[in-house]
């Protein structure tokens, strides 16, 4: 995983993203997931372009399914936009980066 990406679970999820003082884009994944590993490296990608302005995170479903319970997610990769401790945007699938830039310029 790249430097620019922090592994959170269920009991850092709190203090890493919703008190978080800057953006927070929290990569919802498992490493079953074919999708999930498609998107990693535009999520690297982004990271090292955005580290600056927003916080990248990578969360493991399966290793902790309290926190993408309570968020309701049904499928991965899900990648959800946090603000002030808020859900501002999600983003569930294979995109391409332009889509995912597009939300982050708007956070």
């Amino acid at each position: 995983m790249s430097k620019d990406i922090l592994e959170i679970d269920d009991n850092s999820f709190d203090s890493e993203v919703l008190q978080s003082e800057k953006p927070v884009l929290v990569d919802f994944w498992a490493p079953w997931c074919g999708p999930c590993r498609a998107i990693a490296p535009l999520v690297e990608e982004l990271a090292a372009e955005y580290g600056d302005k927003i916080k990248f995170a990578k969360c493991n479903v399966d290793d902790n399914p309290i926190t993408p319970g309570k968020l309701g997610i049904k499928s991965i990769p899900t990648l959800i936009f946090f603000r002030d401790g808020n859900v501002v945007d999600k983003v569930i699938g294979m995109v391409p980066k332009s889509k995912l830039e597009g939300v982050i310029t708007q956070v």
